[in-house]
């Protein structure tokens, strides 16, 4: 004779006074518990690298100059590389768009294309593009 054979056979207890509670509000008793809510974000974070932005000499920024005019002249596509600073850390990334330049906007101190992105000329690392295969920097 074990020792729980007085009480395995009786009714399960259900209370009188408190409603039961749903099974979804009974398994979330026994789920994980995240003591470090974020910590992995956090990691993740600062494991991501950005990169720092390169400064062009004034032979460089001469070179963008002329191929810019020359872009703006011709109103052909152009793709343009520029440096994108990251929203959270230190640094950024470079990316590339591809587009027809409208125009400069001096006051602003940006790049307009055509389909209205427009970029800061500080943030410009190159501008290139098929029509200046035959283009005398």
């Amino acid at each position: 004779m074990s020792r729980y054979d007085d009480i395995i056979n009786l009714p399960h207890h259900v209370s009188q006074t408190r409603t039961p509670m749903s099974m979804e509000n009974r398994a979330a008793q026994f789920a994980p518990f995240a003591a470090l809510s974020g910590h992995n974000e956090a990691i993740n974070e600062t494991a991501r690298q950005t990169s720092s932005k390169i400064e062009l000499s004034e032979g460089e920024l001469a070179t963008l100059t002329k191929r810019l005019e020359y872009a703006i002249q011709l109103q052909s596509s152009v793709t343009v590389t520029y440096f994108q600073p990251d929203s959270h850390k230190e640094g950024g990334k470079y990316v590339t768009a591809d587009g027809i330049i409208k125009k400069i906007d001096e006051y602003e101190g940006c790049i307009i294309f055509t389909d209205k992105l427009s970029i800061r000329l500080a943030d410009v690392l190159s501008i290139d593009g098929d029509i200046f295969n035959d283009f005398d920097d």
